[in-house]
């Protein structure tokens, strides 16, 4: 099956926001509950707090989660799913199925 040049192009840039490693970790993490920058970094097995910035600034520019700032001292700041991210949800539990059953392993 041939796809038109344009579908290809959105097919590759949503794969680009949704298809990294460390951009699906974040958005399996903030599921279920806000999260602020430690939190999310010790579910994340302490990856590089600058690799961590790096995919929050991309997934918050594509409006796929938000970052709330309050001002308190110290400042506090917590990241969510926007709804758009919410939708990623389904398809991420999808994935998972998906690999329990023909991977043998058992995810979260």
């Amino acid at each position: 099956m041939r796809y038109k040049k344009e579908n290809r192009c959105k097919l590759v840039d949503a794969m680009g926001i949704i298809g990294n490693k460390w951009n699906l970790l974040i958005i399996w993490h903030l599921r279920e509950q806000k999260l602020r920058f430690t939190e999310l970094q010790k579910k994340m097995y302490n990856v590089n707090p600058k690799t961590i910035t790096k995919h929050l600034r991309d997934l918050e520019e594509n409006k796929i989660i938000k970052r709330a700032v309050y001002p308190e001292v110290p400042p506090r700041v917590e990241y969510s799913l926007t709804d758009r991210g919410i939708e990623l949800i389904p398809i991420l539990k999808s994935i998972m199925g998906w690999a329990s059953k023909y991977m043998g392993i058992e995810l979260e």
